[in-house]
């Protein structure tokens, strides 16, 4: 009978073979550090022969909403700079008097806002960074909050220009210096990459524009608009710094320094907060699709092909990175493949 580590290689190899995308690694571990781990495909196929590696860096896509914006606000909650349940209108005067100021920051947290669910950034404001705030943040509301779950962009773009608002730093510099420093995430920082960076970036999306794959920058439309740095997407990180996070939010001894928010808002964040409004989410992350929240299986993709998944009851963490956009933006093969790496990793 084979090894977990070798059904879950034939797994992820199998997603190679079949096109799904060129190349990925992947982790699977608990607090104490990597159980198994694997590489598997090319990097840029149709320009090379170089293989996939562990320090291969990737857009991460909406996996920047857990690195920079669940993180930053976690640390400003800690801190006592942020009450969740208090109406944004009241403490923060960008949104006073507006539709989103009777929105609180847990109604953000939980996708129960009520944002408009469009985020077709340059269609709706253009292309000024001031205007696509003004409008962003003024914007009249889709439906009243906490009737709904519905996901939206929005809802981290809104946290990420809050959180910037409380600190006073940009989201870029926040993120580094209370998260990704501390905990030694250094390869995680938002784009353009640097030259010697790009190198190992795995390339994402054909431009049409260039006739090459974007390597290095944002995927994301919104975040490429607005200078690579924002809420929704723009970060870049690697399986090590990954591993680094997940580790510490099963047991925040793991850290040298940690980071500025705790445990207690890990234990927060881990928990279905929207009563029986469906689907069920916790704080920016999910329990996993097809599982109940009470198997404590959470997670959080990127549109990209990344994942990762976090099981405290289990003690187990799972990282998968791939770049399937470097094919298709179909999801039904990635998500089937998703599905069965987490049933071998968590059953």
């Amino acid at each position: 009978m084979p090894s977990t580590t070798e059904h879950l290689h034939g797994l992820v190899t199998a997603g190679v073979n079949d096109g799904v995308y060129p190349g990925a690694v992947w982790a699977v571990g608990n607090a104490d550090g990597v159980i198994d781990r694997g590489t598997t495909g090319l990097l840029d196929p149709t320009r090379s022969d170089e293989p996939m590696t562990p320090d291969t860096v990737f857009d991460v896509a909406s996996l920047t909403k857990i690195l920079a914006v669940w993180s930053t606000i976690g640390t400003l909650w800690q801190d006592n700079h942020l009450d969740l349940d208090e109406p944004l209108g009241q403490f923060w005067p960008d949104v006073a008097g507006y539709p989103l100021g009777q929105v609180n920051a847990h109604q953000l947290l939980t996708h129960t806002a009520g944002l408009p669910l469009r985020a077709q950034l340059k269609n709706l404001y253009g292309t000024n960074h001031d205007a696509i705030r003004s409008g962003v943040l003024h914007e009249a509301l889709h439906r009243p909050p906490s009737q709904a779950v519905e996901y939206t962009d929005r809802a981290a773009l809104i946290l990420g220009y809050l959180a910037e608002y409380l600190s006073g730093e940009p989201l870029d510099h926040l993120a580094t210096d209370r998260v990704w420093s501390p905990l030694g995430m250094r390869e995680t920082r938002y784009g353009p990459l640097p030259t010697a960076t790009v190198a190992r970036c795995a390339p994402t999306e054909l431009d049409e524009e260039t006739g090459t794959h974007l390597k290095g920058i944002a995927h994301d439309f919104s975040a490429r608009l607005l200078g690579g740095v924002c809420g929704i997407a723009g970060a870049f990180s690697t399986l090590d710094d990954l591993t680094v996070l997940l580790r510490y939010l099963l047991d925040p001894g793991t850290a040298a320094t940690p980071p500025g928010f705790g445990p207690d808002w890990t234990r927060e964040s881990l928990n279905v907060h929207t009563g029986s409004l469906e689907p069920a989410r916790g704080l920016f992350w999910h329990p996993a699709p097809g599982t109940d929240p009470a198997d404590q299986s959470w997670t959080h993709y990127g549109f990209t092909g990344t994942a990762m998944w976090l099981n405290p009851k289990q003690d187990r963490w799972a990282v998968l990175l791939t770049n399937k956009l470097y094919y298709t933006r179909d999801r039904e093969p990635l998500a089937t493949l998703r599905d069965q790496f987490r049933e071998t990793v968590f059953g």
